[in-house]
Order: structure tokens, then sequence, then C-alpha cells
């Protein structure tokens, strides 16, 4: 599946679906491969474009990761945020997170592997780093305000809770991709609740379920 590109600066609907097609090999390639030592010749055969007409779009692998890494993350942001209730301070915005998380895992695995890559983040410019912290900062928004409201616990800074709960999903999706498990709906069910009874506030000696 595409992924939702930033506006092109180039004009023409031509013009505008090759640049598509040159960020969906990319991120194809990227995901299979990685992106540090990752070649640009490889991408422009999987666009089916030479090397110099995508340079003529990108004028670097760099500037080339930063426009995949930005309209992937924009594309994550939209499907994690879209329509969610941030100020309802429930379980229930919790596990929505965690069901919006695990679908983008699902059904666009190119896309959720090249996000939580590591290998690229000596490429990311500012612009990229920014729209990595404009995803997270509802949800540490939503953290603090269930620290306030006494929902969760406050033994955790915020950025810790989000390490947790998100650090767990993608390590449970590597092993599965790796072929160390396979998950069921019920394995994701447990690895939540779990999660949840890490950064929920004990109540009368239990944790909320």
């Amino acid at each position: 599946m595409s992924v939702r590109a930033a506006a092109s600066s180039t004009s023409g609907n031509g013009n505008s679906d090759k640049r598509q097609r040159i960020l969906d090999a990319a991120l194809k390639v990227f995901a299979a491969e990685g992106v540090h030592g990752t070649p640009v010749p490889p991408i422009a055969r999987e666009a089916g474009v030479s090397v110099g007409s995508l340079y003529r779009y990108f004028d670097s692998k760099e500037a080339l990761v930063n426009a995949l890494f930005q309209a992937t993350k924009d594309d994550l942001s939209q499907h994690l945020l879209t329509g969610l209730p941030l100020l309802k301070l429930d379980r229930s915005i919790f596990d929505e997170v965690w069901h919006r998380l695990c679908t983008f895992a699902r059904q666009k695995p190119d896309a959720f592997r090249f996000l939580e890559m590591q290998d690229h983040h000596s490429y990311l410019n500012d612009t990229s780093r920014n729209s990595e912290y404009m995803l997270l900062l509802p949800i540490r928004q939503i953290i603090e305000l269930g620290q306030q409201n006494g929902l969760l616990s406050d033994h955790l800074r915020p950025e810790v809770a989000i390490a947790l709960f998100w650090g767990s999903l993608v390590g449970l999706f590597k092993a599965e991709r790796l072929g160390y498990l396979s998950l069921s709906d019920d394995d994701l069910r447990q690895a939540r609740d779990a999660c949840w009874k890490t950064i929920a506030k004990p109540i009368e000696g239990k944790t909320q379920e």
C-alpha cells in the first residue's frame, strides 16, 4: 500500500505519480535491506526509473530518506490519532491506541518496520525529528493527565511509560517477523493488559483492570 507522500514541489500528475513510485519503492527496499549501506540504484530499479530520474525528485539519498520518513510518519499519525478522544481518561483510550498500533503493524508492515529502524537516525533532519515529536506529544499529554487524575501511576516519567508499551509492541512484531513466534489476537491482548498493569495506578493493592 502506498505511503501518502507530502505535497510535491513538482508539477503535473505524471511527475507526482513518478515521485510516489519512488517513495513506494524506497519504502519496500529500505524495509527489506535497511537504510544504512543501501544505495540508490536498487530503489530506482524497483521504481522503474533511471537513477538520474530519481535524482530529479530527490537530490540525495538523505533527501529521499527524510521525505519517506515524514510521509510515513504522517501516515502513522493519521492512523493513530484521527478521531482519538484525547481527553477521555479511562482504560478504553489505552486499548484503542494499542489496537490502532497493532492494526497499522498488520496492514502496513513495511511502513511499521521502516519507522522503527534505528539505522536511519543519522539521516534525519530537524523536520523529520519534529514529526516524531509531534506524533508522541498527544500521547504524552494523555499520560500526564492520567497521572494527574490518578488513573495512571506517577512512578514512571511519561517518556518511560511510552517507551514501555511502544517498545513492547515493536518487540513483539519484530519477534514474529524473525520467526520466533506467531502472534494471535489473544497474545496481543495479554501483552496489552500486561503493559497496562505496568503503568496503571494500583487501587487497594491491585492494579486497575
